[in-house]
């Protein structure tokens, strides 16, 4: 076997990941036929067939997915250490890509995100929202956001935004004046209960806690979503009670279009985190993010 090209090699994971040749071509700044000689030139080098093509598609064979899965980690550290010494002046340079939860790329990241760009104007940062437990790592992202009780044991966590919050439940006056207030979670049998349905297909309960117990209803009603803004309108037009992040009905209950009710029932829990693999190269943008973050807690409230 002929020791391969390591640009090559580069170029074989590089249409893997686009998917095609052309793609991975518009990205590389060189022509689709070039970049196909330079994969033919790795297979006749190693004496395997890496990618089917067809028309149509481009995928890996099982030697390529099983190359690409070993050589994934060290393409990585080679593009971070690259990436360190573009940048002379040791300013951070280069994409940040986040994976988190709707509430905390609602609420906490705009003003957070705002103020960390100004500071570094080299950097881009990329979030997408995602409340499922993926492997946000094993996905391609520098880091995730979710909370403690599904964060895995072998990250690094520090905490970002604020330390407590909590679930709410309220409805409009108008349906309170003509189905009564419940006092009591087990009163809420036969109420109208606004459900939130997760991506995953489950139906999230009503949670309560009070005095160290733990009470669980299953929300039963004419409406269930995943949309946060879906199932607050709902809320603020009278079809039934919602059971939800603070910061999703603030301004309805600021302004009286919802009341609350149970206050002294709803469930309060730690703030999010953000987590990050510690065994590996950290590149210089989430390095610059995770610093920031430290700095932010340290600052007085």
């Amino acid at each position: 076997m002929r020791q391969p090209n390591l640009s090559d090699v580069a170029l074989f994971a590089a249409v893997v990941e686009a998917g095609g040749f052309r793609a991975a071509a518009q990205t590389r700044g060189m022509s689709a036929s070039s970049l196909s000689d330079c994969v033919r030139r790795l297979e006749g080098d190693l004496g395997l067939r890496l990618l089917n093509r067809t028309t149509r598609s481009v995928t890996p064979t099982t030697a390529g997915e099983r190359l690409l899965e070993r050589l994934r980690p060290a393409l990585e550290e080679i593009h971070a250490a690259f990436n360190d010494l573009d940048d002379e002046s040791q300013r951070p340079v280069g994409t940040l890509k986040l994976n988190v939860p709707v509430p905390v790329a609602r609420f906490v990241l705009p003003d957070l995100l705002s103020r960390f760009l100004k500071l570094y104007p080299a950097v881009n940062v990329e979030v997408v929202m995602d409340n499922t437990f993926i492997d946000v790592i094993a996905a391609g992202y520098d880091a995730g956001v979710r909370y403690e009780e599904s964060l895995a044991k072998d990250m690094i966590a520090i905490p970002i935004g604020p330390r407590r919050q909590r679930f709410v439940a309220a409805a409009a006056p108008a349906y309170l004046a003509a189905h009564g207030t419940p006092r009591h979670p087990g009163e809420l049998t036969g109420h109208q209960l606004l459900g939130h349905r997760f991506e995953s297909g489950k139906l999230g309960v009503f949670e309560f806690e009070k005095d160290g117990r733990t009470l669980r209803v299953p929300p039963q009603g004419q409406l269930a979503t995943s949309s946060h803004d879906l199932k607050t309108s709902a809320a603020v037009n009278g079809l039934g009670i919602i059971y939800t992040f603070e910061d999703f009905i603030r301004e309805p209950l600021a302004d009286g279009r919802l009341t609350p009710i149970l206050e002294d029932w709803w469930q309060s829990f730690d703030g999010p985190f953000l987590y990050y693999h510690g065994r590996r190269h950290m590149p210089s943008p989430l390095r610059a993010f995770v610093d920031f973050l430290k700095a932010e807690g340290r600052e007085p409230a």
